[in-house]
């Protein structure tokens, strides 16, 4: 594994504990880390195949065309990981908007289910998910 790979596999781990830990107290970070756990895995992914992206839009557009549009990813997983980063958006940046108990529950199961599916297609490489 890369060192950057690892690293952001890392922080996918952390974000996720996190989000399940600040639930009850924060459901705007909770889903604002689920979010940021599936980028970093995603990130952590691609990073093995030396693919490096620099904005939240360009992973976004790389999970669409490399692995929903190639038959690697179910299509559910694609509108998850975009609807992820809306509710990251919420948040974030709501104002008088947040995100609910019941949506953040959601996002922590939907980025539960992606970070599993990484860490299948590289079982070697990712790992401990069972530790969070």
């Amino acid at each position: 594994m890369t060192d950057l790979a690892g690293s952001l596999w890392g922080r996918a781990k952390d974000a996720i504990s996190v989000a399940r830990h600040i639930l009850p107290q924060s459901p705007d970070t909770a889903g604002s880390r689920a979010y940021f756990a599936v980028f970093y895995a995603v990130s952590a992914y691609f990073a093995l195949e030396g693919k490096t992206f620099k904005k939240h839009s360009a992973v976004e557009a790389a999970v669409h065309r490399d692995l929903v549009k190639s038959g690697l990813w179910p299509k559910k997983f694609g509108a998850s990981y975009s609807a992820l980063m809306e509710l990251r958006t919420v948040g974030d940046y709501g104002d008088w908007e947040h995100v609910s108990n019941e949506d953040a529950e959601k996002a922590i199961q939907i980025a539960g289910d992606i970070l599993r599916a990484v860490s299948k297609a590289n079982p070697e490489e990712f790992t401990g998910l069972d530790e969070i």
